[in-house]
């Protein structure tokens, strides 16, 4: 971090934690613009695979077996 972006911080953190919590929620949102290209990747790859579900070339699986594979105690 360079000087300048120190001092912002340092002044920040003694801010009301109202206030801080809406210049986080700014910088977060500064940093997530959606990406058109990155939107249609996706989108392009959730219809090939329902297009490959529907075709029976591969099988669904039921949300509880999926679930128990990772909330494993």
């Amino acid at each position: 971090m360079n000087a300048r972006a120190t001092s912002l911080a340092d002044e920040a953190e003694q801010l009301p934690p109202a206030d801080r919590i809406e210049i986080v929620e700014r910088l977060l949102s500064s940093l997530d613009k959606p990406d058109p290209e990155i939107d249609n990747a996706w989108a392009d790859e959730a219809e090939r695979r329902l297009d490959e579900y529907l075709a029976g070339g591969v099988a669904g699986l039921d949300a509880e077996e999926v679930l128990a594979k990772y909330l494993k105690p």
